[in-house]
């Protein structure tokens, strides 16, 4: 662990070298402290890029508004609302209603707690290698080992927090567009042990692509049936691929199925302030009828985070930016295919839209015991942004993934295969070293 000044460092990746001083941003790109400019290449909370004049203009109008919790009647929080239902899930006539948060993480803690009340079950369930956040139930849902809540480090391992609920994982379908894996849930021999596991659970809640892990429509189908059958509810966790990461306003839009709660967060504000929220369906709002949803914040719904977001949907909306990741879904396969294809080091490349993950070969992800001191994916980072991208981490040893704002162009999409080609040429001089 490491700290400037008195302020804690928890960045993903490790290294002075690839966790640059930032002083700036405006569009796709962020200003140094050393004078240099380089792409954000892997930002899920900037869907507009940074500084938009618009969202700017509504977080500062919304600066004199009044200090109110989230029990207090307030215009602008029913009208975010509204525009949230009417704009990004228009034509979904089983929404029912809205609940804001301060993040996501809170959001799918608050809405796995009420599914526990729902159904009186507590067990809960996830897939590998998901995760889903680092508070409460989010955080037992957070399966990846990395992310346990508690300390690691190469000499000692790893020191997790005591788990808090019985948590079931269902297999990941994590086939690979680019590298061309199978999905290994694509015959169905999962079926079987899911069903049990979701007779015992208040819920199952999913992400798209947590881990490297892209859903297909079949497989959230699939899960959507066996929670249905079972008594269990489905919770879609769209914190990273709402709002346009993967084409279209949602990810679960491309299946026949639809949840009984969807949890947002991270760019539904478009970096203007913290938000998260809980959409429920028509369905399960009927069933809390005549009830009290019994938890409160008082930053919760803040007239600053509701201003944010209706001016993200607003501009996404005008200016088609929710579709614009689906028009760069091809460009980018074609791209990473390239890549790869240059690159031993390349273990697994899959994605969707203006999401993707790099595996590298190297220590299965399973069995991360803590932190090394400059682990390669993160030294791989340092060399991209040699050639001007900054590309992120997963927090794990041999990951990266790439996911630049949604209004990224195809030049600038190509100065980031670039970087990320210059990069990998370092994992392929160790990956060689290896071999050898």
């Amino acid at each position: 662990m490491t700290h400037s000044g008195h302020l804690l460092s928890t960045s993903l990746t490790s290294g002075d070298s690839s966790s640059p001083r930032i002083v700036g941003g405006h569009g796709v790109w962020f200003e140094l402290a050393d004078g240099r400019e380089v792409i954000d290449a892997s930002n899920t909370a900037a869907p507009l890029g940074h500084c938009h004049p618009e969202v700017i203009e509504a977080v500062r109008g919304a600066a004199s508004a009044p200090v109110l919790n989230e029990g207090w009647t307030w215009a602008e929080r029913e009208q975010a609302a509204d525009d949230l239902i009417g704009t990004a899930f228009a034509g979904e006539d089983w929404v029912g209603a809205v609940r804001f948060f301060i993040s996501a993480s809170e959001a799918n803690d608050a809405a796995l707690a009420l599914c526990q009340a729902l159904t009186g079950r507590a067990p809960l369930t996830t897939r590998e290698r998901a995760y889903h956040g680092g508070a409460g139930l989010a955080r037992e849902l957070t399966v990846q080992p990395q992310w346990h809540g508690g300390l690691s480090s190469q000499a000692k391992g790893v020191l997790a927090a005591p788990r808090l609920a019985t948590v079931h994982e269902l297999p990941a379908p994590r086939g690979a567009r680019v590298t061309g894996q199978p999905d290994p849930t694509a015959d169905g021999g999962w079926i079987d042990q899911a069903r049990a596991d979701l007779a015992q659970s208040a819920a199952v809640l999913i992400d798209y692509s947590q881990g490297g892990t892209y859903h297909t429509p079949a497989y959230q189908d699939q899960v959507a049936g066996l929670a249905r059958e079972s008594g269990a509810l489905w919770i879609a966790d769209e914190t990273v691929t709402g709002f346009g990461r993967v084409g279209g306003w949602f990810q679960f839009q491309y299946g026949q199925s639809r949840p009984d709660l969807v949890t947002l967060g991270k760019c539904m504000s478009a970096g203007g302030a913290a938000a998260g929220a809980v959409v429920m369906s028509r369905e399960l709002l009927d069933r809390l009828d005549g009830t009290s949803w019994q938890s409160y914040s008082t930053y919760r719904s803040h007239p600053v985070a509701m201003a944010a977001i209706r001016a993200h949907l607003r501009i996404s909306a005008r200016d088609g930016i929710y579709q614009r990741a689906a028009a760069l879904d091809g460009y980018l396969l074609d791209g990473l295919s390239k890549v790869a294809a240059r690159h031993p080091s390349v273990a697994r490349v899959d994605g969707r839209g203006l999401h993707w993950t790099v595996e590298l070969h190297g220590p299965d992800w399973r069995d991360w015991r803590g932190q090394e001191s400059l682990p390669l994916a993160s030294r791989v980072v340092g060399r991209a942004m040699e050639a001007g991208a900054l590309i992120a981490t997963s927090g794990e040893q041999t990951s990266l993934f790439i996911a630049p704002p949604l209004i990224v162009t195809e030049a600038e999409i190509d100065a980031i295969l670039i970087a990320l080609d210059h990069g990998l040429d370092l994992a392929d001089e160790e990956y060689a070293a290896h071999a050898g």
